[in-house]
């Protein structure tokens, strides 16, 4: 899954800085910071970078059209092709197929000339590419769907840099972290109503501006190289995302079973790729993630 990719290369970043975190509070900080948030727009604008996002066309069971023309299944606007394939939909595996007029020339499948099969859906999923656009099917809840990428989208193109926060140490804090003694299965709720399994294994415990505050964060697999925060706070409604924002952190100081520390630096705190994109499938927060104190630290709001 692409989103969990990206937090977990968030995370490893953060992980990689943090002895400059505790080590030097007022230099090293400031500049890691300032590459880190200019690494996060870089990733933005590149040819398979969220902006690229253009479509998500969820696939009907049996044979779902693919092409310019308005009598497709997903219609891509631009594509310059009437009819470029067709996906079959049947018990939960999905198969690429030609058209009658065949798969048109510069259609590839992993950089290969396209061909019939059944497409892979999970770990690297197959990518068909032609011209500017991309296409892979992901699967979410008990649906599936085309994700659709144009490398020259007007998003991409138009791109007007993102907005932040001035950086803050304050809003460097070192949390406890208190382990469950049970991992707890959630179902975490999406931006398009889809549901996804995971589990809670701890929370941290901090204060913020004299108010107790306590996060959980969420884990998709059982090797997870840091910690994946999904939060709203009070800015929600005045200058950050309304729907989230997320933070990537460190594992604990001694492991996600035995209490410890984990440092947090909601100076990172970043948009979701939701806030870019009317086609991604965000994690929406816990109730408990659902913050009443103010968080003035990290990305604002995209289009503001």
């Amino acid at each position: 899954m692409d989103l969990r990719r990206t937090v977990l290369a968030s995370a490893l970043a953060l992980s990689a800085s943090v002895s400059g975190f505790a080590a030097d509070p007022a230099s090293n900080w400031a500049q890691e910071l300032d590459a880190w948030r200019a690494q996060h727009a870089k990733h933005l604008q590149e040819p398979d970078g969220w902006l690229t996002v253009v479509g998500l066309d969820w696939l009907k069971p049996g044979v779902n059209t693919v092409g310019a023309a308005a009598d497709n299944s997903a219609r891509i606007e631009g594509l310059g092709v009437d009819h470029l394939f067709v996906l079959r939909n049947e018990e939960g595996k999905i198969r690429i197929e030609p058209t009658a007029q065949g798969f048109p020339a510069g259609l590839t499948i992993n950089s290969s000339a396209a061909e019939a099969k059944a497409l892979e859906l999970h770990g690297k999923p197959d990518l068909i590419r032609y011209g500017d656009f991309s296409f892979f099917v992901i699967a979410r809840g008990d649906g599936y769907a085309l994700r659709v990428r144009n490398a020259n989208s007007d998003a991409r193109l138009h791109f007007h840099g993102l907005h932040w926060y001035k950086p803050d140490p304050a809003y460097r804090i070192t949390a406890q972290w208190v382990p469950y003694a049970a991992p707890r299965k959630v179902e975490i709720l999406s931006v398009v109503n889809t549901t996804s399994e995971a589990q809670l294994l701890g929370e941290v415990h901090f204060t913020l501006h004299g108010q107790p505050v306590v996060l959980a964060p969420i884990f998709y697999s059982d090797d997870a190289d840091g910690l994946f925060f999904v939060l709203r706070d009070a800015t929600s409604k005045t200058t950050t995302y309304q729907a989230s924002r997320f933070l990537s952190a460190p594992l604990p100081s001694h492991g996600l079973k035995a209490p410890g520390t984990v440092e947090l630096d909601f100076n990172r705190l970043e948009n979701p790729p939701c806030a870019f994109t009317a086609f991604a499938t965000c994690p929406l927060p816990l109730a408990q993630n659902r913050l009443t104190v103010a968080i003035e630290a990290g990305e604002k709001r995209y289009h503001e």
